[in-house]
């Protein structure tokens, strides 16, 4: 959503780096750059305003204008706006100190409520919580059915006592919930209300009554990031009626500019607390400001990145496959294909590459990443059989064709992974021989060091006695002064310098005395 902003952001700072020094001048062509770029993204004119304010407020301060790196530092007070106008901290949950926890859910049909409820069950159920969703969307046909169907996804409870499709009162619903969680013993509930296409009394009173009827917990304004300004008025319009306590962002994986996003937080001071960025039950998690920050300033998001490699790969596994590859045992296409599929339950495989820094440049070669390529990957090693995963020296033409034919492949594509398996097994071979490295484990050994030969000495007595005189010096030769040629031969003359019997250093007239 964000790479138009995105974009123009990186040329901009990227014309900054060549500079050492920055003057008045480009600090204001700067921040005139990231007031176009801003508005092109269809943030808000009164955060646009503040934002570049104080951006040109501290980048003429003495943390740029002392600063060894001036571009890294005006790239720095950017993030850290960034991080500002998105909500500063990360928005936690307030669970009530008595179980169950209301969450009530608020805004404008079309904006993905119903599937974010379904989501958010989701999200809490993986993190210990017994939730349960509330049908009390009695407007919409079908709505009822919908969010039954979600609770049979995300593997949670669903109350729907009445039909939907304009039948049955959606206030006593969501009073009588909270009594039917208590009894099945549910800590979370979470109640789907209605929407309308627009703002009406009818909306904003039936919201109101839910609200006072169940007295919840977070009441969460679910806005789509798509809807461009109209966002802005959509929230103060529905603060002003019900009142919400955190704004979760849907449908951020679209097209849009995402100016919204950037301008709901400022105008309405309630934090966004969580970002939809797909239609999978998957797709949903907390919002960080920082992290979203370093998106946009295409700084990667390393962290959420390794969050979602904790969620999905397997510790006993990893320790398994760990093990095999010091051990040396080999590497197989078996092994292979179970760690592609654990890549691959990650996500989509642009969104994980997205996720590193500097990716943002690449983004042509991103989106010409298919992870169909990986599911014909997985069909024709599915189509070997087992021996011909543990050994695929053994495919050979007979097999191969076989192979292409049951996987719904050429037998060029085939051949190609093969190879590829094979080259790659020898750098893995490489990497547990130590790469030929010397001092790591496999590697080459360390020649052993011949002990240094002494020093040789002549045959005849007379060189030899005068070789012993230069290396030993007199023990009655004068000591030099410290200070006055440093502590050479720890104070003593050089052999062949010696100085005149009773001679005294201190008694030199030095330039510059008297």
């Amino acid at each position: 959503m964000f790479e138009t902003l995105s974009d123009r952001l990186t040329s901009v700072f990227s014309s900054l780096r060549s500079k050492g020094r920055l003057s008045d001048a480009d600090i204001d062509a700067t921040c005139r750059e990231i007031r176009i770029a801003l508005l092109e993204a269809d943030v808000a004119l009164p955060v646009v305003k503040e934002f570049v304010a104080r951006v040109k407020e501290r980048a003429r301060g003495v943390e740029v204008s002392q600063a060894l790196n001036p571009a890294q530092q005006v790239v720095k007070i950017v993030n850290d706006e960034l991080i500002e106008v998105l909500g500063g901290e990360t928005r936690r949950l307030r669970h009530a100190k008595t179980p169950p926890t209301v969450i009530m859910l608020a805004g404008l049909q079309g904006s993905g409520k119903t599937t974010l409820a379904g989501k958010l069950a989701k999200w809490l159920r993986d993190q210990g919580h017994a939730p349960l969703l509330v049908a009390c969307d009695l407007q919409r046909p079908n709505a009822v059915q919908q969010l039954s169907v979600m609770a049979e996804r995300a593997g949670v409870a669903v109350y729907a006592p009445q039909p939907g499709n304009g039948v049955g009162d959606p206030v006593e619903v969501a009073r009588d919930s909270v009594d039917h969680a208590r009894r099945q013993q549910h800590d979370v509930v979470i109640v789907d209300t209605a929407g309308r296409l627009g703002i009406d009394q009818e909306l904003m009173k039936q919201a109101a009554d839910i609200r006072d009827a169940v007295t919840p917990d977070e009441i969460l304004f679910v806005l789509d990031a798509m809807i461009g300004q109209d966002a802005v008025s959509t929230a103060r319009a529905f603060m002003d009626g019900v009142g919400f306590d955190g704004v979760v962002l849907t449908k951020l994986d679209g097209d849009a500019r995402g100016g919204a996003a950037l301008s709901v937080r400022h105008i309405t001071g309630r934090p966004i607390m969580f970002a939809s960025t797909g239609e999978k039950l998957e797709d949903f998690d907390a919002f960080h400001p920082d992290r979203m920050a370093g998106r946009i300033l295409d700084m990667g998001d390393i962290l959420t990145l390794i969050e979602q490699a904790q969620k999905t790969f397997d510790e006993q596994e990893a320790a398994k496959m760990a093990g095999k590859l010091v051990s040396g045992d080999g590497f197989t296409l078996e092994d292979f294909l179970e760690q592609m599929m654990m890549v691959r339950r990650m996500g989509p495989i642009k969104n994980l590459l997205g996720m590193m820094p500097g990716m943002g440049q690449m983004r042509d070669q991103l989106n010409q990443v298919d992870d169909r390529d990986l599911d014909r990957i997985a069909a024709i090693i599915r189509s070997m059989t087992p021996g011909e995963r543990q050994d695929p020296k053994v495919i050979n033409g007979s097999r191969r064709a076989r192979i292409a034919k049951g996987s719904g492949v050429t037998v060029t594509e085939v051949n190609n992974l093969v190879v590829r398996f094979f080259e790659a097994q020898k750098m893995m071979k490489r990497m547990t021989q130590g790469m030929g490295i010397p001092g790591m484990p496999g590697g080459r050994k360390q020649k052993a060091q011949k002990p240094k030969k002494g020093r040789r000495v002549s045959g005849d007595p007379r060189k030899a006695a005068l070789g012993k005189a230069a290396s030993e010096p007199s023990q009655d030769a004068p000591k030099l002064p410290k200070g006055l040629f440093g502590n050479l031969g720890g104070g003593q003359l050089p052999p062949g310098l010696e100085l005149p019997p009773g001679f005294d250093p201190s008694k030199l007239k030095l330039p510059g005395q008297n």
